[in-house]
């Protein structure tokens, strides 16, 4: 699919969405994510710009405020667990590189945690671009000044919540519990600090493809279940129990496989239409209440499919490129002169090596032909040994000329006379085996 990514999400959307409903593979994740969110296509567009941006010292005012928050996101993670360790350190080049890329919205404290969630699956760059994405095309205005496009989406949360379970938003009403008092860190995080870990890679791999629709219905299956029923209202009379009882969502409620299940076959759908058109809606009214918004948002993608075609990529821009790459030092010069001279004289030892002179057996067997001594060195004749010098191992009617080698002798001794047949130390085989 990453090979072909522009045929994929085009002719087979369907098939693209079906696995990231599935779960995108742990090996994959990271690549996934920057191909669906459309930060592949932005890095390739503006090759430099990060490195641009990073080499920047920054506004000040915003650096002191980016450090005083590095500590506090996932600081039990292996990444951020230390201070000024290199999570932390690309942490801060991220968020720097944010401000300074937007400065008229700088940072937002809900940015951090969105950002540390990408630089655990992909190196600093990537997870710039993949901010940029999500703060431009997903949840767009989300963190600009005033939080307005988060009231407003709280406004249609509640709405929607009338369809999915009525009994949850009349004690919402009741109470008069406003949803930015609720929702605010679920949306703004994108659930990544409230949803065990399992369950965010999950809500993410399908928020990326699918759009911020998904945020909305985890965030109605929440609701209805832990205000969804008569017996749950009962435990939370008044806005103070209400409000405890939604910071502390039961376990079970939060499990991957239940989860997911819940937000892929929702009683009452909601989809990316229904969401514009009650986007509409709030938006009228709030004009009719609060006047215009102080900052118009650009308009919003609902999922990966319209991020590609809104930005149609070259074909060059979709290329997979190594995520990390390991720089191998190269031999110096004076290495290499090292190793060549030592193989030239390991070749030049071989060339002078003189070839091995076969040395005649001092001790013929009867069978064997004794080779003849060539000159260097000369060795003495085997007759002309004495047993004096030369230990005698065979019997004397062995000592042959070597025209009699050729025929088998038919005088030789009983094997058991033999001085080798009586020692035993030299001996491995049975008694019928005779010593050769």
């Amino acid at each position: 699919m990453l090979n072909h990514w522009d045929k994929w999400m085009i002719k087979r959307f369907d098939k693209v969405r079906l696995r990231c409903q599935k779960g995108i593979p742990p090996a994959l994740r990271g690549r996934a994510w920057l191909y669906l969110s459309g930060g592949k296509v932005k890095k390739e567009q503006n090759q430099g710009k990060f490195q641009e941006l990073d080499s920047q010292s920054g506004d000040p005012k915003w650096l002191d405020v980016i450090e005083k928050d590095l500590h506090r996101q996932f600081p039990f993670h292996e990444m951020f667990v230390s201070r000024g360790g290199h999570g932390q350190q690309d942490l801060f080049r991220v968020l720097k590189a944010y401000t300074l890329y937007r400065p008229e919205e700088g940072y937002c404290q809900a940015q951090a945690p969105i950002a540390a969630v990408l630089l655990m699956h992909m190196p600093a760059e990537d997870a710039f671009w993949g901010l940029v994405q999500i703060c431009e095309k997903y949840l767009p205005g989300y963190y600009s000044p005033g939080l307005e496009a988060i009231q407003l989406d709280g406004e249609i949360l509640f709405a929607l919540l009338r369809r999915v379970s009525p009994l949850a938003f009349r004690h919402l009403e009741k109470h008069k519990i406003d949803p930015i008092l609720y929702m605010t860190e679920w949306f703004m995080c994108a659930f990544s600090r409230t949803l065990p870990w399992s369950s965010v890679l999950r809500v993410w791999d399908m928020f990326l493809c699918d759009g911020v629709k998904i945020i909305f219905r985890v965030g109605l299956v929440l609701l209805k279940c832990m205000l969804g029923t008569r017996e749950k209202l009962k435990a939370c009379q008044g806005q103070y129990e209400t409000m405890e009882l939604l910071r502390a969502i039961e376990p079970r409620y939060m499990q991957e496989g239940f989860l997911v299940r819940e937000v892929r076959i929702l009683e009452v759908p909601v989809t990316s239409r229904d969401v514009e058109k009650e986007h509409h809606t709030q938006l009228k009214r709030w004009r009719k209440t609060r006047g215009e918004l102080n900052l118009k948002p650009p308009p919003r993608m609902h999922g990966a499919r319209l991020v590609l075609l809104a930005d149609p990529p070259r074909r060059q821009d979709l290329k997979q490129n190594p995520t990390i790459v390991l720089e191998v030092p190269q031999p110096t010069s004076q290495l290499k002169k090292g190793k060549e001279e030592k193989q030239s004289m390991k070749k030049k030892s071989k060339k002078k090596s003189q070839p091995i002179m076969e040395v005649p057996n001092p001790y013929p067997l009867p069978n064997e032909h004794s080779p003849p001594p060539s000159d260097p060195p000369a060795m003495p004749p085997v007759t002309s040994k004495t047993p004096e010098t030369v230990p005698q191992t065979v019997p004397q009617t062995e000592t042959l000329s070597p025209h009699q080698h050729c025929a088998p002798p038919t005088d030789l001794a009983p094997a058991k006379d033999s001085p080798h047949q009586q020692s035993t130390q030299s001996l491995s085989s049975t008694e019928l085996d005779t010593y050769l």
